[in-house]
């Protein structure tokens, strides 16, 4: 009988740098930019939504708003809700693509690189923030159609509050999207979790004068806190009457407390990098 001897090969695992953590997070969001990019009927998809809203709804129902909106036009009202949607849907959208990863296979090769987890998730949440932005900056381009005018301090200050809200958005999608082990269930969850945010952000109503329950949900929808600081950016631009600026953009209260608009970002901020904490928390417990 002869003895077969096997070459024993020593495999040495890199160690873990800041250098090779901010690699493996510039990969994971270039892989989620390149993916976007080359889906070009994906990108126009995502745009059909908030266009409807925008000029469809705004249009049909302009004619029954024109009495109680003074002279100001719906479109113009609504715009700064239909800019935070555009980045909620896509946001919310682009975190899907972790379930699919794990469906397919894709998110163990992810695992056993010699990176931490930490850096995964922080790179799913770039990479969806910075689609949910490009699309959110789509819609800001659409501004002049609806009134608005092309400010550039108006438009920096849409442009930093759509990337805080695309990050945040992103992180709780991010952290659904690591709950969730099927890409069905994760599409019900959203669908659950998206349109009533939607709904209750007053993104197509003013927030003053609603009825009390309403106001309550109202109070607790974290994107409230992004639509009024961005309608408050849009309407300090606008050429309005000073009956319609109280009427169209009275201001989140609490108990009779007005929220100072750096106040309402400042929570956005904050609600984010929670989010982003649980994520990565639950992400290195489950998988």
């Amino acid at each position: 009988m002869s003895v077969v001897m096997a070459d024993v090969i020593a495999v040495r695992v890199p160690e873990r740098t800041w250098r090779s953590e901010v690699r493996a997070v510039k990969t994971v969001w270039r892989r989620d930019l390149i993916r976007f990019a080359g889906n070009r009927a994906q990108v126009m998809t995502w745009l059909i939504q908030p266009l409807l809203f925008l000029f469809v709804l705004g249009s049909g129902l302009q004619s029954l708003s024109a009495p109680s909106t003074d002279g100001v036009d719906l479109k113009t009202f609504i715009f700064p809700g239909v800019l935070c949607v555009a980045v909620l849907f896509t946001a919310m959208i682009s975190a899907a693509s972790l379930v699919w990863d794990r469906e397919l296979g894709f998110l163990r090769e992810m695992l056993v690189a010699p990176v931490s987890r930490t850096s995964i998730i922080v790179g799913k949440c770039l990479g969806g923030a910075t689609i949910a932005t490009s699309q959110g900056l789509l819609m800001l381009a659409l501004a002049g159609l609806v009134d608005v005018p092309y400010d550039p301090l108006l438009l920096l200050g849409a442009f930093g509050l759509l990337v805080l809200l695309a990050f945040t958005v992103s992180a709780f999608g991010v952290l659904v999207a690591v709950t969730i082990k099927q890409p069905q269930t994760f599409t019900w969850v959203m669908q659950l979790v998206v349109f009533p945010m939607f709904f209750l952000s007053a993104a197509l109503f003013p927030v003053a004068g609603l009825p009390a329950w309403l106001a309550v949900l109202n109070r607790i929808d974290p994107l409230t806190y992004a639509v009024d600081p961005l309608r408050r950016l849009v309407f300090e631009h606008l050429d309005i009457s000073e009956s319609a600026r109280q009427t169209l953009d009275p201001g989140v209260t609490w108990w009779g407390w007005h929220l100072l608009a750096w106040f309402e970002v400042g929570m956005v901020v904050l609600l984010g990098l929670v989010m982003l904490r649980v994520a990565i928390w639950q992400f290195s417990r489950t998988e």
